[in-house]
Protein backbone atom coordinates (compact mmCIF):
# COMPACT_ATOMS: atom_id res chain seq x y z
CA UNK A 1 0.00 0.00 0.00
CA UNK A 2 1.39 3.43 -0.95
CA UNK A 3 2.14 6.01 1.73
CA UNK A 4 -0.57 8.43 0.56
CA UNK A 5 -3.15 5.64 0.38
CA UNK A 6 -2.25 4.41 3.87
CA UNK A 7 -2.66 7.97 5.16
CA UNK A 8 -6.13 8.20 3.65
CA UNK A 9 -7.10 4.82 5.10
CA UNK A 10 -5.88 5.94 8.54
CA UNK A 11 -7.92 9.13 8.30
CA UNK A 12 -11.10 7.29 7.28
CA UNK A 13 -10.58 4.70 10.03
CA UNK A 14 -10.12 7.41 12.62
CA UNK A 15 -13.31 9.15 11.49
CA UNK A 16 -15.30 5.91 11.80
CA UNK A 17 -13.89 5.23 15.25
CA UNK A 18 -14.79 8.74 16.38
CA UNK A 19 -18.33 8.31 15.08
CA UNK A 20 -18.87 4.99 16.82
CA UNK A 21 -17.33 5.63 20.22
CA UNK A 22 -18.81 7.94 22.88
CA UNK A 23 -16.88 11.22 23.01
CA UNK A 24 -15.25 12.09 26.31
CA UNK A 25 -13.21 15.16 27.13
CA UNK A 26 -9.49 14.69 26.41
CA UNK A 27 -8.51 16.53 29.59
CA UNK A 28 -11.00 15.76 32.34
CA UNK A 29 -12.66 12.59 31.01
CA UNK A 30 -16.11 14.12 31.33
CA UNK A 31 -18.78 14.39 28.67
CA UNK A 32 -17.39 16.32 25.72
CA UNK A 33 -20.70 17.45 24.18
CA UNK A 34 -19.67 15.80 20.93
CA UNK A 35 -16.35 17.64 20.96
CA UNK A 36 -12.85 16.60 22.03
CA UNK A 37 -12.94 19.03 24.97
CA UNK A 38 -15.82 19.86 27.28
CA UNK A 39 -16.92 23.51 27.55
CA UNK A 40 -15.30 23.92 30.97
CA UNK A 41 -11.89 22.75 29.73
CA UNK A 42 -12.19 24.88 26.60
CA UNK A 43 -12.71 27.92 28.82
CA UNK A 44 -9.48 27.13 30.66
CA UNK A 45 -7.19 26.82 27.62
CA UNK A 46 -4.15 29.12 27.63
CA UNK A 47 -4.74 32.04 25.28
CA UNK A 48 -2.04 33.97 23.48
CA UNK A 49 -1.02 37.39 24.85
CA UNK A 50 -3.58 40.10 24.12
CA UNK A 51 -0.91 42.40 22.66
CA UNK A 52 1.37 40.58 20.25
CA UNK A 53 3.51 41.12 17.18
CA UNK A 54 1.37 40.62 14.05
CA UNK A 55 4.32 39.02 12.25
CA UNK A 56 5.69 36.47 14.75
CA UNK A 57 2.87 36.40 17.36
CA UNK A 58 5.20 36.99 20.33
CA UNK A 59 4.22 39.55 23.00
CA UNK A 60 4.58 43.12 21.78
CA UNK A 61 3.43 46.53 23.00
CA UNK A 62 0.21 47.76 21.39
CA UNK A 63 0.25 45.03 18.70
CA UNK A 64 3.14 46.69 16.85
CA UNK A 65 5.79 44.75 14.91
CA UNK A 66 8.41 43.68 17.45
CA UNK A 67 12.02 44.83 17.33
CA UNK A 68 13.24 41.39 16.29
CA UNK A 69 10.98 41.29 13.23
CA UNK A 70 11.96 44.86 12.34
CA UNK A 71 15.68 44.07 12.55
CA UNK A 72 15.51 40.71 10.75
CA UNK A 73 12.16 40.36 8.96
CA UNK A 74 11.11 36.75 8.31
CA UNK A 75 9.92 35.65 4.89
CA UNK A 76 6.34 35.18 6.11
CA UNK A 77 4.04 38.18 6.40
CA UNK A 78 1.86 37.43 9.42
CA UNK A 79 1.15 34.81 12.08
CA UNK A 80 -2.00 33.92 13.97
CA UNK A 81 -1.49 31.63 16.98
CA UNK A 82 -4.49 30.54 19.02
CA UNK A 83 -2.81 29.40 22.23
CA UNK A 84 0.41 29.33 24.18
CA UNK A 85 2.28 26.04 23.98
CA UNK A 86 1.94 25.20 27.67
CA UNK A 87 -0.21 22.71 29.54
CA UNK A 88 -2.63 21.39 28.39
CA UNK A 89 -1.91 22.30 24.75
CA UNK A 90 1.43 20.48 24.88
CA UNK A 91 -0.31 17.26 25.95
CA UNK A 92 -2.85 17.53 23.16
CA UNK A 93 -0.22 18.20 20.48
CA UNK A 94 1.89 15.28 21.72
CA UNK A 95 -1.13 12.97 21.72
CA UNK A 96 -1.70 13.84 18.07
CA UNK A 97 1.92 13.61 16.90
CA UNK A 98 3.18 10.63 18.88
CA UNK A 99 0.05 8.61 19.72
CA UNK A 100 -1.88 9.19 16.51
CA UNK A 101 -4.97 10.68 18.19
CA UNK A 102 -6.52 12.12 15.03
CA UNK A 103 -9.57 13.32 16.93
CA UNK A 104 -7.25 16.02 18.32
CA UNK A 105 -6.44 17.05 14.73
CA UNK A 106 -10.16 17.42 14.05
CA UNK A 107 -10.55 19.61 17.13
CA UNK A 108 -7.57 21.78 16.14
CA UNK A 109 -8.90 22.03 12.58
CA UNK A 110 -12.23 23.32 13.83
CA UNK A 111 -10.47 25.86 16.07
CA UNK A 112 -8.36 27.16 13.20
CA UNK A 113 -11.40 27.28 10.94
CA UNK A 114 -13.22 29.47 13.45
CA UNK A 115 -10.20 31.79 13.55
CA UNK A 116 -10.67 32.49 9.81
CA UNK A 117 -14.27 33.64 9.46
CA UNK A 118 -13.50 35.32 6.10
CA UNK A 119 -10.57 33.44 4.57
CA UNK A 120 -8.97 35.14 1.60
CA UNK A 121 -6.35 32.64 0.42
CA UNK A 122 -5.70 30.79 -2.80
CA UNK A 123 -3.93 27.83 -1.22
CA UNK A 124 -3.50 26.12 2.15
CA UNK A 125 -0.09 24.50 2.68
CA UNK A 126 0.49 22.21 5.69
CA UNK A 127 4.03 22.15 7.08
CA UNK A 128 5.68 19.25 5.20
CA UNK A 129 7.45 16.32 6.82
CA UNK A 130 10.46 14.63 5.29
CA UNK A 131 9.48 11.34 3.67
CA UNK A 132 11.50 9.32 6.20
CA UNK A 133 9.72 10.86 9.16
CA UNK A 134 6.39 10.56 7.39
CA UNK A 135 6.96 6.82 6.95
CA UNK A 136 7.88 6.46 10.62
CA UNK A 137 4.86 8.38 11.88
CA UNK A 138 2.40 7.23 9.23
CA UNK A 139 0.75 10.64 8.87
CA UNK A 140 1.52 14.36 8.88
CA UNK A 141 -0.26 16.08 11.76
CA UNK A 142 -0.30 19.43 9.91
CA UNK A 143 -2.05 17.79 6.94
CA UNK A 144 -4.67 16.25 9.22
CA UNK A 145 -5.34 19.65 10.84
CA UNK A 146 -5.38 21.51 7.51
CA UNK A 147 -7.75 18.98 5.97
CA UNK A 148 -10.55 20.09 8.31
CA UNK A 149 -9.89 23.79 7.74
CA UNK A 150 -9.80 23.41 3.97
CA UNK A 151 -13.06 21.49 3.97
CA UNK A 152 -14.77 24.06 6.22
CA UNK A 153 -13.88 27.02 4.00
CA UNK A 154 -13.64 25.38 0.58
CA UNK A 155 -9.94 26.20 0.32
CA UNK A 156 -7.57 24.29 -1.93
CA UNK A 157 -5.23 22.05 0.06
CA UNK A 158 -1.71 21.95 -1.36
CA UNK A 159 -0.20 19.16 0.72
CA UNK A 160 2.17 18.21 -2.12
CA UNK A 161 3.07 21.75 -3.19
CA UNK A 162 6.27 21.87 -1.14
CA UNK A 163 8.65 19.02 -0.36
CA UNK A 164 10.92 18.74 2.65
CA UNK A 165 14.11 17.74 0.89
CA UNK A 166 16.47 17.79 3.85
CA UNK A 167 15.87 15.46 6.80
CA UNK A 168 16.83 18.01 9.43
CA UNK A 169 17.36 17.08 13.08
CA UNK A 170 14.29 17.85 15.22
CA UNK A 171 14.22 21.56 16.02
CA UNK A 172 13.42 20.82 19.66
CA UNK A 173 16.87 19.22 20.05
CA UNK A 174 18.72 22.38 19.01
CA UNK A 175 19.48 25.67 20.77
CA UNK A 176 17.39 28.59 19.53
CA UNK A 177 20.25 30.23 17.61
CA UNK A 178 21.05 27.07 15.63
CA UNK A 179 17.53 26.41 14.40
CA UNK A 180 17.57 28.91 11.52
CA UNK A 181 20.79 27.43 10.13
CA UNK A 182 19.36 23.94 10.58
CA UNK A 183 16.44 24.77 8.26
CA UNK A 184 18.43 26.40 5.47
CA UNK A 185 17.53 24.75 2.15
CA UNK A 186 15.16 22.30 3.84
CA UNK A 187 12.22 22.86 1.43
CA UNK A 188 11.71 22.81 -2.32
CA UNK A 189 8.68 24.04 -4.27
CA UNK A 190 8.38 22.96 -7.90
CA UNK A 191 4.96 24.54 -8.47
CA UNK A 192 4.44 28.05 -9.83
CA UNK A 193 2.61 30.16 -7.24
CA UNK A 194 2.72 33.47 -9.11
CA UNK A 195 0.70 36.08 -7.19
CA UNK A 196 -1.00 33.55 -4.91
CA UNK A 197 -1.91 34.15 -1.28
CA UNK A 198 -0.80 31.15 0.77
CA UNK A 199 -1.86 30.11 4.24
CA UNK A 200 0.58 27.80 6.05
CA UNK A 201 -0.77 25.48 8.74
CA UNK A 202 1.32 24.04 11.58
CA UNK A 203 0.72 22.71 15.06
CA UNK A 204 3.41 24.56 17.04
CA UNK A 205 5.58 27.59 16.31
CA UNK A 206 8.72 27.85 18.44
CA UNK A 207 11.37 30.13 16.94
CA UNK A 208 9.66 30.35 13.56
CA UNK A 209 12.75 29.01 11.76
CA UNK A 210 10.84 26.21 9.98
CA UNK A 211 8.04 28.55 8.97
CA UNK A 212 10.55 31.14 7.76
CA UNK A 213 12.34 28.58 5.58
CA UNK A 214 9.04 27.31 4.19
CA UNK A 215 7.87 30.85 3.41
CA UNK A 216 11.15 31.56 1.58
CA UNK A 217 10.55 28.53 -0.62
CA UNK A 218 6.95 29.58 -1.32
CA UNK A 219 7.94 33.14 -2.20
CA UNK A 220 10.77 31.91 -4.41
CA UNK A 221 8.03 30.07 -6.33
CA UNK A 222 6.14 33.35 -6.76
CA UNK A 223 3.77 33.53 -3.77
CA UNK A 224 2.73 37.13 -3.12
CA UNK A 225 1.71 36.59 0.49
CA UNK A 226 2.48 33.89 3.05
CA UNK A 227 0.68 33.88 6.40
CA UNK A 228 0.92 31.34 9.21
CA UNK A 229 -1.96 29.90 11.18
CA UNK A 230 -0.79 27.75 14.08
CA UNK A 231 -2.46 26.07 17.00
CA UNK A 232 0.10 27.12 19.62
CA UNK A 233 3.05 29.47 20.07
CA UNK A 234 5.94 28.67 22.39
CA UNK A 235 6.46 31.46 24.91
CA UNK A 236 9.73 33.39 24.62
CA UNK A 237 12.60 32.01 26.72
CA UNK A 238 13.23 33.35 30.18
Amino acid sequence: MSLSLSNRVASFASAWVEALLPRVCFLCGGHGDGQRLCPACVAGLPEKPVAHCPVCALPSVDDIVCGRCQRDPPAFDATIALHLYVFPMDRMVQALKYRGDLSVAAYFGRELSNALPYPNYDLVVPMPLHVRRLRERGFNQAVEIARHLGRAHGLRLGSGTVRRVVDTPPQADLPWRERKANMRGAFACDTSLDGQRVLVIDDVMTTGASLDALARSLKAAGAAQVDNLVVARTPPPG
